[in-house]
């Protein structure tokens, strides 16, 4: 396992993560979750990522439950604050008062006395900017969390989070984590990469699968078990559109010509850039798990003939325009 920094900050997580979204606490049962974790950790992951909303909060119960006997000091643990999970009106935001109410909670689910990474898990237009970054502020001052950032914010939206930290000597963010994928690359690529070069922002993304399609698993239908069999994710079988299928087989018949599975070609593709602190994974299995791990040493196949390749294949090259 290889270690990226956070950006410009001096914390080093490991470059493929364990995320708990879907997983932990909902499609996979606590016994099956916590033995991914700690296969995980023994494969060299430090970085699990969570959030308050994952499985109603007890995706977070589980994460602490797996982690409980491994040294806390080896471990670098996410969670994030936003979405309703609290009753009434102040329930969900960023306002001051949900994201202390927000943060104490997420600390005993966790079973553990500070957050490394704490994130604004959308924007809240009904908040003030400086409001976030003062709270953001106190809670690093106060220990309870280490690193504080973003999530799906927009690049105006971070920039304005970095000018109120420097204009009243407040911590700023450290990192940023939005959807990036194949099929899913604007953003990042036009919009997000200026500005962690600018502010040294670090970018830990999430669904390098496009919700599993660029595994490969739906090239020939939904298999039974998977997530788009599932009618709580009867959502995913709207991103599995034919177009998309015929892209994936390409790309799959690419990645068995580099003798790698389909999977380990989508996350070597984001693994490739320089901004790109961690790659979120997520797992139901072991046989997922390893696969997925094993992707960083896909990385040095894709030379430049690989990658116009890939380009035509895809066809959705983010231009100026």
């Amino acid at each position: 396992m290889h270690y990226r920094r956070l950006g410009r900050s001096g914390l080093k997580i490991s470059e493929i993560s364990l995320g708990a979204w879907v997983t932990f606490g909902s499609q996979v049962d606590e016994d099956a979750s916590i033995e991914l974790i700690q296969s995980a950790y023994d494969s060299g992951v430090n970085f699990f990522d969570n959030a308050d909303i994952y499985a109603n909060g007890q995706a977070e119960v589980v994460l602490g439950h797996a982690l409980k006997d491994i040294p806390r000091e080896a471990l670098v643990i996410s969670s994030k604050v936003f979405w309703p999970t609290m009753p009434g009106p102040n329930g969900r935001g960023l306002s001051r008062k949900h994201i202390i109410e927000s943060v104490h909670a997420s600390l005993k689910r966790l079973g553990t006395d500070y957050i490394d990474m704490y994130f604004c898990h959308r924007f809240d237009p009904d908040t003030p900017i400086d409001e976030i970054v003062y709270t953001m502020d106190t809670l690093v001052r106060q220990g309870k969390i280490l690193y504080w950032g973003t999530s799906e914010w927009r690049a105006w939206q971070v920039s304005a989070a970095f000018a109120t930290a420097t204009q009243h000597h407040l911590v700023p963010p450290s990192m940023e984590q939005p959807q990036y994928n194949m099929f899913h690359r604007r953003r990042v690529e036009m919009e997000l990469a200026p500005i962690c070069k600018e502010y040294g922002l670090g970018l830990t993304t999430w669904s390098p699968l496009y919700y599993g399609v660029l595994s490969g698993k739906y090239n020939d239908g939904i298999p039974e078990g998977s997530r788009a069999s599932l009618e709580s994710m009867a959502w995913i079988r709207d991103r599995i559109t034919p177009e998309r299928v015929a892209i994936v087989r390409q790309l799959s018949e690419l990645a068995s010509d580099l003798h790698i599975t389909t999977a380990q070609l989508a996350i070597a593709w984001l693994l490739r850039r320089k901004e790109i602190s961690s790659v979120i994974t997520g797992a139901t299995n072991p046989g997922q798990l390893q696969d997925n791990l094993e992707s960083a040493e896909a990385v040095e196949k894709l030379n430049d003939d690989i990658l116009d390749a890939i380009e035509k294949i895809l066809g959705n090259y983010p231009d100026e325009d």
